[in-house]
C-alpha cells in the first residue's frame, strides 16, 4: 500500500508516545490515540495480548472475535500511515521493555474498570514512572464512569432505577473523529503476528457459524448502528423482546471489544425514531453502566453473591442436568432454542438469556456461578460487569427488589414473545412442523399431531426434563427455608 505523503515523526530519544490498545479497537472516538496524534510526537500503537492479567479473552468466542478485531485495528492504522505492534506476555513487563527500547517518553492508554485490572494499571503506571516515562490516561468506554455518581448519601448505587434516574438526563461529550495522520517512528519494533497466537485455533468447529453471523471491527461496527437506526430503532420498544424478529441492535460485541463507543452510540441516537425508543434503547446502554458501576464497587461480584444470605442456598451440583442445559436438550423448546442460537452464532437474545439463566438457576437449582462460566466461554459479547450482574440478577442473588419469586415459566415466555414460533423453528428445526399452539410444549400436542409430523418425543426431540410446577416450587421452597432472605431492595 502506498504511503505516499505520511511524514515521519521527530527523531531522537524522547520522541516516541506509545498508544497501548486494549478495550478500544477503534481509531474514532479514541481519546488516547486522540493526543497522542495532536502531541506533535511518533506515535506507536501497540495491542498486548496479557493472558495473566485477567483482561485477554479466555472464550473461544470472544478469541475468535478478537483476531478479527485486531486484523481490522491493524488495516485502519496502515490506512493512517502507521502499523499495529502485536506483543504476547504481562504488560507489567512487556511495556515497560518497550518503552526502554523505543526511548518512548509517554505512554497514552483509556482506562479499564474492572477492579482487578484499574489495580493492574496502576501498578503499570508506577513502573512507568520509574522509567521517567509519563502516562495519559482517558475515558473512552464509559458513559458514566464508576466515581462520577453516588446516592444522596454518598455511597455507590444498588438499584438500577434510582441510577437510570440520575444518569439518563445527562450530557454527554461529542464523539471525537479519527485521527487525519499518525506520525510515524523513524523505524517499527518486532511485533508478533496474529498468526502465531493461534487466536482461532480453539473454534475450527464454531468458526463457521461464527464467519456467518458476524464481522468484527470498527467498519462493522458502524454499519450495524447505522443499520440498526434506519431499520429497527423505531419498532425497538416493542420488538426488542421477541426473540423471532431482528429488533435489537446486536452491537454487544462491538461494545464489548470497543469497535464502537457508547458516545458515538448516543450521538447517533440524537435524532431519528421516536423519543419512547430512544429512551428504551438508551436505558439499555444505562444498565450497561449500572453493571460496570457495581463491579467496579463490588471487586467480589463475578464469583460472590451480592446478597451474602444466599451463600447458605442448596444449590445441587448434577452433571447431568447441567450438560443437557449446556447442549440444549431440556425439552422445553426456548431454553433448547437459546443455547443452540449461543453454540452456533456465540450470541443469545436478551429475553431468552433471561428464560435459560432462570431455567437453570430456578428449575434446576443449579448455581448461577456454573451458567456464567458458560456463558463467559461461549458468548463473543463476554463482559465481566454484565456477564455476572445478569447472572445474578435472576438468580435472585443480586441487585433486585424480588429476591426469588421470579420464576420465568419458558413455555409462557415462548407463547408471549415467540407467538409464531419463528425462533423456535429455526434452531430447532426437528420441531418446524409442529402449529403454532404446540410447538412451544410438544409434549402437550395431540398424538396426531406428532404422527403427522412424525415427530417421537423421548427420541426425535426429548420430554421436559423436569416439570415447571414441581421445579417452581422446589425452588421457592428452597429459597425461603435456606435464605430466610427479606424482599426488597438493597441499600441505594
Amino acid at each position: 500500500m502506498s504511503e505516499q505523503g505520511v511524514r515521519s515523526g521527530p527523531t531522537g530519544p524522547g520522541t516516541t508516545v506509545l498508544v497501548w490498545f486494549r478495550r478500544d479497537l477503534r481509531l474514532a472516538d479514541n481519546p488516547a490515540l486522540t493526543w497522542a496524534a495532536r502531541s506533535g510526537l511518533a506515535v506507536l500503537p501497540i495491542y498486548i495480548l496479557d493472558e495473566s492479567s485477567g483482561d485477554a479473552p479466555e472464550g473461544c468466542a470472544t478469541r475468535w472475535w478478537l483476531q478479527g478485531s485486531l486484523e481490522s485495528l491493524a488495516l485502519g492504522l496502515a490506512r493512517k500511515g502507521s502499523r499495529l505492534t502485536l506483543r504476547r506476555g504481562p504488560a507489567s513487563s512487556v511495556l515497560p521493555a518497550l518503552i526502554r527500547q523505543v526511548q518512548a517518553v509517554a505512554v497514552a492508554w483509556n482506562r479499564r474498570y474492572e477492579p482487578h485490572l484499574h489495580q493492574k494499571d496502576a501498578e503499570v503506571r508506577a513502573l512507568c514512572a520509574a522509567l521517567g516515562c509519563r502516562v495519559r490516561e482517558f475515558n473512552a468506554g464509559a458513559l458514566v464512569e464508576p466515581r462520577e455518581v453516588s446516592t444522596k448519601s454518598g455511597k455507590p448505587y444498588r438499584v438500577f432505577t434510582a441510577f437510570w434516574r440520575q444518569c439518563r438526563d445527562r450530557r454527554f461529550d461529542a464523539p471525537l473523529g479519527p485521527p487525519r495522520a499518525l506520525l510515524r517512528p523513524n523505524s517499527w519494533p518486532e511485533s508478533d503476528t496474529l498468526h502465531s497466537w493461534k487466536l482461532r485455533s480453539e473454534a475450527p468447529g464454531r468458526a463457521a457459524g461464527l464467519a456467518a453471523a458476524w464481522r468484527p471491527g470498527e467498519s462493522a461496527a458502524r454499519a450495524r448502528l447505522t443499520g440498526f437506526i434506519d431499520q429497527a430503532l423505531g419498532a425497538y420498544a416493542q420488538a426488542r423482546n421477541f426473540p423471532g424478529l431482528a429488533g435489537t441492535s446486536r452491537l454487544s460485541p462491538h461494545l464489548r471489544f470497543g469497535e464502537i463507543g457508547p458516545r458515538q452510540v448516543v450521538a447517533a441516537l440524537a435524532n431519528p425514531g421516536t423519543e419512547a425508543a430512544r429512551t428504551a434503547f438508551l436505558r439499555q446502554l444505562m444498565w450497561r453502566e449500572f453493571c460496570r458501576h457495581l463491579l467496579f464497587h463490588n471487586p467480589q461480584m463475578s464469583s460472590k453473591n451480592l446478597r451474602t444470605p444466599f451463600d447458605r442456598m442448596p444449590w445441587r451440583e448434577s452433571a447431568d442436568d447441567l450438560h443437557r442445559w449446556r447442549h440444549g436438550t431440556t425439552g422445553y423448546p426456548l431454553v433448547d432454542a437459546g443455547m443452540r442460537e449461543l453454540k452456533s452464532t456465540g450470541w443469545m437474545h436478551n429475553r431468552v438469556r433471561m428464560v435459560v439463566a432462570s431455567f437453570l438457576t430456578k428449575h434446576l437449582l443449579t448455581d448461577w456461578r456454573a451458567g456464567a462460566a458458560w456463558f463467559r466461554r461461549h458468548l463473543v459479547d463476554a463482559d465481566a460487569a454484565n456477564n455476572c450482574a445478569g447472572w445474578q440478577w435472576t438468580a435472585g442473588t443480586g441487585v433486585d427488589a424480588a429476591p426469588y419469586f421470579r420464576v420465568f415459566n419458558p413455555v409462557l415466555q415462548s407463547r408471549r414473545y415467540d407467538p409464531q414460533g419463528a425462533y423456535l423453528r429455526k434452531w430447532i428445526p426437528e420441531l418446524a412442523g409442529l402449529p403454532d399452539a404446540h410447538i412451544h410444549a410438544p409434549w402437550m400436542a395431540p398424538a396426531s399431531d406428532l404422527q403427522c409430523t412424525r415427530i417421537v418425543l423421548g427420541g426425535d426431540y426429548p420430554l421436559p426434563m423436569v416439570d415447571h410446577l414441581y421445579a417452581r416450587k422446589r425452588a421457592l421452597e428452597a429459597y425461603a427455608s435456606h435464605v430466610r432472605i427479606q424482599t426488597g431492595p438493597l441499600p441505594g
